[in-house]
């Protein structure tokens, strides 16, 4: 801890029961009985934080031993943080409704160049050991009113010290920091992935995996509520400590990084192919409220008890009293007075697994939210029994959208309007899509690939057997598992074995394997017998193709590239000896980094295709998924060219 912090020569100084708000010339401290932050005016950043006395963050060091601070990729010429050009310090301080004392920071800052306006709030609360954290980005600039694409918006937790020892984003994605001498050693195999095959005593090698890569700790948002660092007490005298974001709501389908050595609040990215807003003239968003909790300093609890602590706050009814209270201070927050609620109850199909509701921008895909950039976005968890009730709803008209395991294909409602201090009611019914009898599927609509090869399967080489998607996919070798390429027979293969997570149209080369295999992977056979009862009185079969994530020449940044081939990407299904494909075409804003980025779920595609009955036989039939041949594009990182796609389900129907 420096020196300032101890001091307290304030020229400022306000004590409000245990809550003191401390200013001088160049900082600022806000401070309880237990947690302490000093913010630099200069640069509008916390350069100082401790928990019973003990340095969080560390010795400064460009970029580290900071935080939280907010930056973002968003500027035309791409990274910026917020404080870098004309940081403006405020510092509120009140009560609030229920008689607690607060103290806030708010850093005020503009880039000139554009007229970007940022602004990031901090509050301090009596009792509590975090920071409520709220992010703002407006432009108001008539001359450029189209500026970019908010592609990423984010605060940061960026210690320095080797306090933590463990980072964690979910139980299974639990790991021992590398090692200093590890990351010295280490070999960049990709993008932001490295091998620490050099040190092979560095206990996340040994324990965990053999590649890094922050991808690794990435999450989906609908399974994700807390993530953070740990320290275990070996570098602080057996006293142990947490970091953790208390996560807040942005959408279930929404996956993104959480942890690397850094704490990430990601607030937007297009990281697995998610949309980004256009900041426009009158763009004004406010992001929030996020919680930071700093936990432990009181002896040795385990990494799950503090764990456990800081889940139990993320509950949107948490605090909400405190954030009406604070309302007045943070520009775009919306109270509760302005906030209904929704309950429904919905018919289900019979097979439908882990539903959920989910309430976004009327007459969009709920994908696509950010297409109207001052969306908002809410969602719960459907009960057996079909009922939901989503609370906190900012008033307004809303698309409602059900999806569940096991389920092909979406329910979908618009016009579902929301009222202040009002409770909206909903009752209908969801009836499964269906184009005649099911013949056959081959995986589980779940809007995932993990239940084939490399997928959700455990890595049983390490103790901590991570899920095998999770993992750098150059870790396993294509030739080795598919010799002959994907030919799998319905009914006897597994397609825990015998079906890809993802369907590349080339693989590698690899660390462990210097050639390129485009001959064997971008064809796949599937093959199903049909009898002639199947087959009877049938005019119209249908096929039904679920994507679970693409990548075309665009990558994921929702770019037409008109100088790429495969910006625009065509997944061809052919019947038997029928020369004529059935098309699934993949838009360019469409496509996601998934699997290179250690993901299973992103960007969803489907198609239902119909097609003649009579192109189907008696006996032996086979369809036959083609990507183009050895089908690549100029990569700017380090990153595989191909083009490939990810199965979520297969099915075949007649009528």
């Amino acid at each position: 801890m420096r020196p300032f912090l101890l001091q307290f020569a304030a020229i400022f100084s306000v004590v409000s029961a245990t809550l003191h708000v401390i200013q001088n010339k160049s900082t600022v401290t806000l401070s309880n009985d237990r947690l302490a932050a000093v913010w630099q005016k200069s640069v509008g950043q916390i350069i100082d934080l401790t928990l019973d006395g003990q340095d969080l963050l560390g010795q400064q060091s460009g970029s580290s031993g900071i935080g939280p601070y907010l930056d973002c990729y968003c500027i035309p010429s791409g990274f910026y943080t917020a404080g870098a050009t004309t940081p403006e310090m405020q510092v509120v301080q009140g009560v609030d409704s229920g008689g607690t004392g607060y103290g806030g920071v708010i850093l005020n800052d503009t880039y000139t160049p554009t007229g970007q306006q940022f602004q990031q709030y901090w509050f301090l609360r009596n009792g509590e050991t975090g920071l409520h954290t709220f992010s703002r980005l407006s432009y108001h600039n008539e001359t450029t009113p189209f500026l970019r694409n908010l592609q990423e918006f984010r605060t940061l937790f960026r210690p320095n010290t080797d306090l933590w020892t463990h980072l964690t984003s979910s139980e299974l994605q639990t790991a021992p920091l590398p090692s200093k001498a590890a990351v010295k050693s280490q070999v960049m195999v990709q993008d932001a992935t490295w091998t620490f095959n050099n040190t092979p005593s560095d206990a996340y090698y040994s324990q965990f995996s053999d590649y890094f890569t922050k991808y690794t700790f990435s999450n989906a948002w609908r399974n994700n509520s807390v993530h953070g660092l740990y320290a275990d007490g070996s570098t602080s005298s057996g006293t142990t400590y947490g970091a953790w974001l208390v996560m807040n709501t942005k959408g279930p389908l929404h996956s993104d990084l959480t942890v690397d050595g850094i704490v990430y609040n990601y607030l937007v990215s297009n990281h697995h192919g998610e949309g980004t807003p256009n900041i426009t003239t009158g763009f004004d968003r406010t992001f929030g409220p996020q919680y930071y909790l700093f936990n432990g300093g009181t002896g040795s609890e385990s990494l799950e008890e503090l764990r456990f602590e800081a889940r139990s706050l993320a509950n949107e009814e948490w605090n909400t009293a405190f954030y009406d209270s604070i309302a007045k201070h943070v520009v775009g927050y919306v109270p509760s007075g302005k906030r209904g609620n929704l309950e429904g109850t919905l018919k289900l199909p019979k097979d439908a697994v882990r539903p959920i509701a989910i309430l976004t921008v009327n007459g969009f895909d709920f994908q696509d939210n950010s297409a109207v950039p001052d969306s908002h976005q809410y969602w719960a968890d459907i009960a057996s029994d079909g009922t939901f009730k989503i609370d906190r709803i900012k008033e307004g008209k809303y698309r409602l959208s059900v999806y569940a395991e096991g389920v092909f294909g979406d329910f979908t409602r618009d016009g579902i309007v929301v009222k202040a201090n009002k409770k909206t009611v909903v009752h209908d019914t969801w009836k499964e899509e269906s184009a005649g009898v099911e013949v056959w599927r081959l995986g589980i609509p779940d809007k995932s690939s993990g239940e084939f090869r490399h997928g959700n399967a455990r890595d049983t080489t390490h103790p901590l057997q991570p899920p095998e998607y999770m993992i750098y996919w150059g870790a396993y070798d294509w030739t080795t598992d598919f010799p002959r390429g994907i030919n799998y027979n319905i009914g006897t293969s597994d397609p825990a074995v015998d079906f890809n997570t993802v369907h590349w149209s080339v693989f590698g080369p690899t660390p462990n394997n210097s050639r390129a295999e485009y001959n064997t992977t971008y064809d796949w056979n599937i093959n199903f017998s049909l009898d002639r009862e199947q087959l009877h009185n049938r005019t119209t079969a249908t096929l039904t193709v679920q994507l679970a994530g693409a990548k075309t020449a665009s990558g994921n940044t929702d770019i037409d590239n008109v100088g790429e081939r495969y910006t625009n990407l065509s997944l061809e299904s052919f019947i038997n000896d029928k020369e004529d494909p059935l098309t699934l075409n993949i838009g360019f804003d469409q496509s996601s980094s998934c699997i290179v980025r250690s993901a299973i779920s992103c960007y969803q595609i489907r198609s239902r295709l119909p097609f003649p009955a009579d192109w189907l036989h008696e006996g032996e039939n086979q369809l036959r998924l083609h990507l183009p041949y050895n089908a690549t594009d100029v990569e700017t990182a380090v990153l595989p060219a191909t083009v490939y796609v990810q199965y979520d389900a297969l099915r075949l129907e007649l009528e």
